[in-house]
């Protein structure tokens, strides 16, 4: 298997061979890059947009065809054994170390999928130095060998058979139907205590699936060993069907991690739902919701043991009351015990310090912020709203925004290998 590397907003041409840097540009063989090429055709022709959105398409003298990424990250297996993995682009001074990157990337991801890497951590295996794929792989076999070794859940299902003893109930109508001519024989329903909840059917649906895709032998060996403890669940047959019938509660909250990457996996459940002949498989995450998943996660940590109250995707609020249409909402609302608020929202966008351009700020994200400090009637001086940018490679200030009507907005650095200093920076904005 060929694993390919690229950072956001990267692109690929047409070379002799994998994985050269030509120009700047990464190479992929001709019959590889057909493939991207012809998935990117291919999900846009189904009517998916956001293909657009992921990779563009165009052409540069003297190179050739050119496939620009965008802002998401994830991993794309094709069909000719090569695996792409797209890793975030941050700006730091470690931005070239393409380990970290995908430590960052996988931490990111546990906070958006709401996933534990404590076994990835205790594993015999670096996992920052295998493929995104594997990673994901490796998260879920963990995760499901913790759940085998607290049990498989059991319960009672109800079975209908033809039989030739009696068990359980005779229903009426079928065993007429079915034994007019079979006086031997009794059609009845009965209760049986079965592992063949929808639970373990999806996980081993999912390891079933894993099997055929990884190419790592760690993984491999694990995802057959867990077979055989599931030796005895059926596969399910209806993907759709069996998760709707889910109802997580006391009894089986422990499935929740597993459950949300075979989600993954088996309704490829990460923001994008792409396939087709060219491709095996696409798990593909916007940036911009990790960003926003990931510091909201941080300040819901650091805050709440302090007497804050931290919510994400806030929406009790509307631009206009009657009706009430268009619902605000922003990524991270926090409140403090004596009744402050304080609106931030997350963007995934590198600033420059040209004042005359506003930085690169979006005039639309300005307005945003300007409808939320008056729709949450923020008038405390020690309120106010903030956006929260990745933190750029040349550090520089902007200064607090300041308008006629009280209205204040802050703008915050976020550095992605300095968290501690960067939630400090945000909660001395607050507290002080």
């Amino acid at each position: 298997m060929k694993t390919i590397t690229i950072r956001e907003y990267g692109a690929f041409c047409e070379g002799k061979q994998n994985n050269e840097i030509i120009n700047g540009y990464v190479t992929l063989e001709k019959k590889t890059f057909s493939l991207l090429e012809e998935f990117v055709l291919e999900s846009n022709r189904n009517g998916k947009d956001e293909a657009l959105e992921i990779m563009g398409l165009s052409a540069r003298r003297g190179i050739g065809k050119i496939i620009t990424v965008k802002n998401y990250v994830g991993v794309i297996a094709l069909n000719d054994g090569t695996t792409i993995e797209i890793l975030p682009k941050v700006y730091s001074t470690q931005e070239n170390n393409t380990d970290n990157a995908r430590h960052l990337l996988i931490k990111m991801l546990n906070t958006l999928l709401n996933v534990s890497s404590k076994n990835l951590q205790t594993a015999n295996m670096d996992v920052c130095k295998m493929n995104i794929l594997e990673v994901f792989i490796r998260m879920f076999v963990d995760e499901t060998t913790r759940l085998t070794k607290q049990g498989l859940k059991s319960s009672y299902e109800t079975l209908e058979e033809n039989l030739s003893c009696f068990k359980g109930k005779i229903q009426f109508s079928q065993h007429i139907r079915h034994n007019f001519a079979h006086k031997e024989r009794v059609y009845v329903s009965y209760d049986e205590f079965t592992v063949n909840r929808p639970e373990n059917m999806l996980l081993k649906s999912t390891l079933a699936y894993l099997c055929s895709h990884s190419h790592s032998p760690k993984n491999k060996k694990d995802i057959k060993n867990l077979l055989g403890v599931f030796s005895e669940v059926e596969l399910s047959t209806n993907y759709d069907a069996d998760f709707s019938r889910i109802v997580l509660d006391r009894n089986t909250k422990a499935y929740s991690t597993a459950l949300n990457w075979a989600g993954v996996f088996l309704k490829k459940k990460s923001f994008t739902s792409f396939s087709g002949s060219t491709v095996s498989m696409a798990l593909l995450f916007p940036m911009e919701k990790l960003f926003e998943s990931y510091v909201a996660t941080l300040l819901k940590k650091s805050l709440e043991p302090e007497g804050y109250s931290v919510s994400a995707q806030d929406n009790g609020c509307y631009l206009f009351d009657s009706p009430k249409k268009f619902s605000l909402r922003p990524d991270i609302v926090i409140k403090s015990k004596d009744g402050n608020t304080f609106i931030m929202d997350t963007k995934w966008k590198l600033l420059n310090d040209n004042s005359n351009t506003n930085y690169g700020m979006s005039q639309g994200d300005m307005y945003q912020m300007y409808a939320y400090h008056k729709k949450y009637e923020i008038n405390s001086p020690v309120s106010g709203v903030t956006v929260i940018y990745p933190k750029p490679f040349d550090s520089f200030t902007i200064p607090t925004f300041r308008s006629d009507d009280n209205v204040k907005l802050q703008i915050k650095f976020f550095d992605m290998f300095d968290i501690e200093n960067s939630i400090q920076s945000i909660k001395t904005s607050i507290t002080n």
